[in-house]
C-alpha cells in the first residue's frame, strides 16, 4: 500500500500482478492498481483530469494525461471518497508508476493532489544492486 496526502486529499494506491495476464516469454507483463480518494478536508473537490509518469525496468518513459478517470470526473464532499482500478502494461518485469489529480475547488482555484510513486514488481522480477 501506497499513500500521500496533499492539501486534505489522500491518495491510496494498491498495485497488484496479474500473473494471468501477463506473458514472460512475450515480454508482456500486466498489473492493477487500485486507487481510493477520500477528501478529509472541510471544502468541496472535484478531479478534472489527471496525469501518470509510468516508468519501465529500461528507464522508458511513458506520460499519460487526461480528463478525469475511468471515465468520471468525480465531486468529493468533506469526508467523501471515490475509488477506482485500472491497470498498467510494460515490456518489463518491473517498473514504477506516479502523477497527480488536477483538483478543483469551489472557488474555482486548482491544486494537484499527488499520486504516491509505487512500484510495480512481478513475483519473479530479481532486483541487483550495482
Amino acid at each position: 500500500m501506497y499513500k500521500e496526502t496533499t492539501e486534505s486529499i489522500v491518495i491510496t494506491v494498491h498495485p497488484r500482478f496479474l500473473t494471468e495476464e501477463s506473458f514472460p516469454n512475450a515480454g508482456h507483463y500486466t498489473w492493477s492498481y487500485h486507487v481510493e480518494i477520500v477528501n478529509e478536508g472541510k471544502e468541496r473537490v472535484q478531479l478534472i483530469n489527471r496525469y501518470w509518469n509510468i516508468t519501465d525496468a529500461n528507464g522508458q518513459v511513458k506520460e499519460v494525461r487526461g480528463g478525469g478517470v475511468v471515465g468520471a470526473q468525480p465531486v468529493l464532499d468533506p469526508g467523501e471518497g471515490f475509488e477506482y482500478t485500472s491497470f498498467v502494461p510494460l515490456s518489463t518485469p518491473s517498473g514504477m508508476m506516479s502523477g497527480t489529480y488536477e483538483m478543483l475547488r469551489t472557488d474555482g482555484t486548482m491544486f494537484n493532489a499527488v499520486i504516491p510513486a509505487f512500484s510495480l514488481d512481478s513475483p519473479d522480477f530479481q532486483p541487483s544492486l550495482n
